[in-house]
């Protein structure tokens, strides 16, 4: 037994999730975006980052239409900013073939699909000790844990499945639910204690720490077929970029040949692990390209959404 004293967690008082207020309302959500939305970029200049985000969106779509995959990597700002719906548009036309996130974007997306609502004012609720202590996300989603251990689920696929059975009633907005529902892998990454729901007496480290290596097993499989792919980190700066290359690293170790690949990291500020881990050492050595795009999700994801889909467009129609 340790000698230290722990926090005890029996104490802690909860309050319901009406109660609290919420930054982001899923009326403020990102809407559907169309092929000719893109034409835009026929006006930016072919330089720097211009070039670069011409580049992801033609590998992007020469990708899905080569069935090849497109493993997109989301961190919680990026549900938070309303731009799941995005995501969920790429994984419909079947151009997102895995979803890989961390603890926090699914956080805020099961409470999307849940409660229409997310992301508490931390500096106001930290002052009251109310930070963090939503009752219903913390129980759902651990009483979730203990289901996916139970019915050997990784997390991702047990929150996915618990939205979409129940019928949550934002679940179309929802990238858990929706990837779930497109029989498409959707992992979550979670290191212990930097979530929510590591605050309450229900969380079992057992369980999460079980459930979050049988998705890092999930998502190691899914790199064994990413050869021509392409990896796309949304606003993980260390958690995902990490990940990723473990994974990455297993997948060669079994034979897998990821030649042909290009890996590209959206982020509003630069950051060392998505560079290195992302965008550098795994396409090092002539084995693909790798693009930094630097700039707010909620512009860039919807420009390059529907350039994606322009390019599909364009494909199919011979132009």
């Amino acid at each position: 037994m340790s000698r230290f004293r722990e926090a005890d967690l029996e104490k802690i008082k909860t309050q319901p999730i009406e109660k609290r207020h919420s930054k982001v309302n899923v009326d403020a959500f990102a809407g559907e975006v169309s092929p000719e939305m893109a034409n835009i970029l026929d006006a930016f200049p072919d330089i720097l980052a211009g070039r670069s985000l011409r580049k992801a969106i033609k590998a992007t779509a020469r990708a899905a239409r080569s069935s090849n995959s497109v493993v997109a990597m989301i961190g919680g700002h990026v549900i938070k900013t309303g731009c799941g719906p995005l995501l969920i548009q790429l994984i419909k036309e079947r151009v997102v073939t895995a979803v890989a996130m961390n603890g926090a974007a699914a956080i805020h997306d099961y409470e999307v699909a849940r409660f229409g609502q997310t992301s508490e004012d931390v500096e106001a609720s930290l002052r009251a000790g109310s930070f963090g202590m939503a009752a219903e996300t913390s129980e759902e989603m651990n009483r979730i844990t203990g289901v996916a251990v139970a019915e050997d689920l990784g997390f991702g696929e047990a929150l996915g499945q618990e939205l979409d059975h129940k019928r949550a009633v934002h679940a179309d907005l929802s990238v858990l639910a929706q990837a779930f529902r497109h029989e498409i892998p959707v992992t979550v990454h979670v290191a212990l204690g930097t979530d929510i729901l590591h605050q309450h007496k229900t969380a079992d480290g057992a369980a999460i720490g079980a459930v979050s290596l049988r998705d890092f097993r999930i998502l190691a499989g899914v790199m064994e077929k990413f050869g021509g792919g392409v990896a796309l980190n949304f606003g993980s700066a260390v958690i995902l970029p990490e990940v990723f290359l473990k994974a990455f690293s297993i997948a060669v170790n079994l034979g897998a040949d990821l030649s042909g690949i290009t890996t590209v990291n959206f982020d509003f500020i630069r950051h060392y692990r998505p560079r290195v881990n992302v965008v550098e050492r795994p396409t090092a050595g002539g084995r693909g390209e790798g693009y930094e795009i630097t700039g707010h999700h909620e512009i860039l994801l919807p420009l390059f959404t529907a350039g994606v889909l322009r390019e599909l467009l364009r494909s199919r129609s011979g132009a």
